[in-house]
């Protein structure tokens, strides 16, 4: 009997242990306006080849109960870079691991982000977008792991593999991508 014990609670504490990450919340509002929360940000893509590379970089937010993910895109390279916009029809597709692919609509002005020159280092362009969740696939990215995912940006398409794990070049710390929404919807649902 005590052996069965000793199991049982060894087989939760290891549930609890890799169960969901803990919330890191960098904005929590509550004013006459109403709630806003968001989480910090997090590295979901990291490519570097040829002096060119590209981070992305996910938050979630809730905004009087509409919950949105802010994507940034930071591309360097010490040559030209190109412009990538995001208009009315931009999208953001996800594939998950169980074969289902979640669409996020965007909802921003048109924008092709702000392009940062400087002699003493690489060009920059910053773009940020929100992108809003529907109740439909919203449900299906806290089960599922996200390993593939597309943004349908305003003149082209590009596509960015999801690894499961990845230690960054710009932070030193390690990420799980596949997982984040798993780890951290979590914390803005309330």
């Amino acid at each position: 009997m005590n052996k069965q014990i000793v199991i049982v609670l060894f087989l939760f504490a290891t549930l609890c242990a890799f169960s969901q990450k803990p919330c890191e919340i960098e904005t929590n509002v509550t004013d006459s306006l109403g709630t806003y929360k968001s989480t910090k940000q997090f590295i979901v893509f990291e490519r570097s080849f040829a002096g060119n590379s590209t981070d992305i970089f996910f938050s979630l937010s809730s905004n009087n109960g509409v919950l949105s993910l802010e994507a940034q895109l930071l591309k360097r390279s010490s040559g030209f870079i190109n412009a990538n916009c995001f208009d009315a029809n931009s999208r953001i597709y996800l594939q998950l691991n169980n074969g289902k692919i979640v669409t996020l609509l965007y909802v921003g002005n048109d924008t092709c982000g702000t392009l940062i020159q400087n002699e003493n280092s690489p060009n920059s362009r910053i773009m940020t977008g929100s992108f809003v969740f529907s109740k439909e696939n919203y449900e299906e990215l806290k089960v599922s792991p996200v390993t593939f995912m597309r943004i349908k940006f305003a003149g082209e398409t590009i596509d960015y593999p999801f690894r499961s794990e990845f230690t960054a070049e710009l932070d030193k710390k390690t990420y799980q991508p596949e997982n984040y929404f798993m780890n951290y919807l979590n914390c803005i649902e309330n």
